[in-house]
């Protein structure tokens, strides 16, 4: 596997497009702050470690509102191949303000208004609305 990231986040879509209410995926720290970060946007419910050592999974609960999934689409920006960088002055909203950023700084995981608000750039990962 190529990207992690990608998998990961195709893995919570495929999960809301059939219903279901958990997803399971293998863990890794990047992929567990990024699940934090958007349990802490109220995008998807409880996020926990489960397992030891080599078996460790991180547990995502799924969040809908009438059966309709919180999260209606994302799009994969920086790519293994062509990373996309970007300072606080540049960074744009995602759908008028009805979505987020993820950006990877050297202060950690934030959303594009965090970023902006402590002034810092960094990669930006995917947008989320």
């Amino acid at each position: 596997m190529t990207d992690p990231i990608a998998d990961m986040l195709n893995r919570i879509i495929n999960a809301q497009v059939v219903s279901k209410p958990v997803v399971l995926m293998p863990f890794s720290k990047f992929k567990y702050e990024l699940a934090l970060l958007l349990e802490k946007e109220n995008l998807v419910g409880k996020v926990e470690k489960m397992g030891k050592k080599v078996k460790k999974q991180i547990k995502i609960d799924l969040k809908y509102d009438d059966k309709i999934p919180c999260i209606e689409g994302l799009c994969k920006v920086s790519k293994p191949g062509q990373r996309i960088y970007s300072s606080f002055k540049d960074i744009r909203k995602v759908r008028g303000g009805y979505g987020i950023s993820i950006i990877s700084t050297p202060k950690g995981l934030l959303t594009d208004r965090e970023a902006r608000r402590q002034k810092i750039g960094g990669e930006i990962i995917c947008k989320i609305w």
